[in-house]
């Protein structure tokens, strides 16, 4: 969500969504509606959120870094009235981090006020702003989601709701967004639906998601999924309108919904995710069989995988690592040292369990490796006669550019070394990876579609659904060989 888009690893090993949007429209005290959705989402942003209201004159806003429970006090709430509100959390990229990028983003356009959260992340957005620069527009933010307000308010269409068609014509990548405006709610999907939204009822009423468990919290009905391409349209008296103004093209939804980054008990695209990586791990049983007395998770990601792998093998599922859950983020501490001291802190071998047996390290993924490495590390100081990495998604070969602040490629461990390298760098006995048909088929679907893919899976096999403008001017020209 940085105009930048500079990489930063979070974890070591773990690719993070950099946000989660969450809107109501229609209920009495919107904004504490909106607090509890967004509570739900804490897992895509852990370092800002941020509120918007609308009570019918006036828009109300409040944004901080940090959870949901540390920005938003009841006094807080109180002070964003409205029957609509909506509202969002995030990861900050490097460079991206202050206030001013906290969204909800608000701005007084021509036809009253307009505010907009934004799950994803425009591939274009430097060109667009570069031109709207020029033209005259002038940025308040580094945040990609402000071309969209600057393309919507100097668009010459009559309409705000086709200003809005216009602007997104523009862009390229991955978009679920909520709008706020004097006349409504507006929540819509990219062409492809890279990025999830689900839409809800609770009482009279209509709330938008990035996940299904943001519903159940605050006790709506799961009424369907936001289509890819389609802009949902709520007035003030509850009444809906759907607009597809993009045709209908093959969706390409991202398949790291499914293995990492929603919450296991959410249902995506008709699934249960936790039912989906338990899948995952009965593919990469029988894939990637290992002799072993123990299946062990990583946890917290890895245990659903492991529990479906321990079930297709017949291999008992034990906890045989201990994970804190009192440790901030390794990344908050400088210096690399710290980072892996932290890695300690926040795991811990259960020795007695794991002392002279061999085990299989079920985890979603492995980026730089610096984590892996520590986890096997630490198993075998525990005594673990052998160590068997498994990973429940295909090797992570390329960046992504679409909302998941991810290292760049140069420093992706499966970019760089074959899978036997992969497996002497972490210091593993071995290591296998699920196939990208064993994930396809977790999901439901037969096998990968190469002349058309079933879902976006960029990060593993390059093969990126939309342009990448920004990206492609950033490369340095290539030379033609003497």
């Amino acid at each position: 969500m940085n105009l930048t888009h500079p990489f930063r690893d979070a974890d070591g090993d773990k690719l993070r969504e950099e946000c989660g949007v969450f809107g109501v429209i229609g209920a009495k005290d919107a904004a504490n509606v909106a607090a509890a959705g967004l509570h739900s989402l804490q897992h895509r942003g852990q370092e800002a959120v941020g509120i918007t209201s609308y009570d019918g004159s006036e828009f109300y806003s409040h944004r901080g870094l940090g959870h949901v429970a540390q920005v938003f006090s009841q006094k807080e709430l109180d002070a964003l009235p409205g029957m609509m509100a909506s509202g969002h959390v995030r990861y900050s990229t490097t460079g991206g981090s202050g206030l001013r990028n906290v969204q909800p983003l608000f701005a007084d356009l021509a036809s009253g006020g307009f505010a907009i959260a934004h799950n994803g992340n425009i591939s274009n957005a430097m060109a667009l702003k570069r031109d709207l620069v020029a033209k005259g527009s002038i940025f308040q933010s580094t945040s990609d989601t402000e071309t969209i307000i600057h393309l919507v308010a100097t668009s010459r269409y009559p309409t705000l709701l086709d200003r809005f068609i216009d602007a997104l014509r523009m862009v390229e990548g991955a978009y679920s967004l909520i709008c706020m405006t004097p006349e409504g709610m507006i929540a819509c999907r990219d062409p492809l639906g890279i990025r999830p939204l689900v839409m809800g009822r609770l009482g009279d009423a209509i709330v938008f998601a990035s996940e299904t468990v943001a519903l159940d919290v605050i006790g709506a009905e799961f009424t369907r999924a936001v289509e890819p391409g389609e802009l949902v349209q709520v007035d003030h008296k509850g009444t809906i309108s759907s607009h597809r103004p993009f045709g209908t093209p093959s969706p390409r939804p991202c398949i790291f919904e499914h293995v990492y980054f929603s919450r296991p008990d959410s249902v995506m695209d008709g699934r249960s995710v936790y039912g989906v990586r338990k899948q995952i791990g009965v593919e990469l049983a029988k894939e990637a069989p290992a002799p072993a007395d123990l299946v062990i998770p990583v946890p917290d990601s890895g245990v659903p995988a492991a529990i479906g792998y321990a079930q297709e093998s017949g291999i008992p599922f034990e906890l045989g690592i201990i994970r804190s859950h009192y440790v901030g983020r390794t990344f908050i501490q400088p210096g690399e040292q710290a980072r892996h001291n932290d890695v300690k802190r926040k795991h811990n071998a259960n020795r007695a369990l794991v002392e002279g047996k061999k085990i299989i390290l079920i985890d979603d993924s492995i980026v730089r490796g610096t984590t892996s490495l520590k986890i096997v590390e630490m198993m075998r100081d525990a005594g673990a006669a052998e160590v068997h990495m498994r990973i429940a998604s295909p090797p992570t070969e390329h960046s992504c550019f679409y909302g998941v602040d991810t290292p760049e490629r140069s420093k992706l461990l499966a970019a760089n070394m074959d899978i036997e390298a992969m497996a002497a760098f972490i210091k593993a006995d071995s290591l296998a990876f699920v196939s990208i048909d064993g994930l396809y088929r977790a999901v439901g679907e037969a096998k990968r579609n190469s002349k058309c893919p079933q879902f976006c899976d960029a990060c593993f096999s390059g093969d990126y659904p939309t342009k990448l403008t920004d990206f492609t001017e950033r490369q340095p020209p290539k030379l033609n060989a003497a």
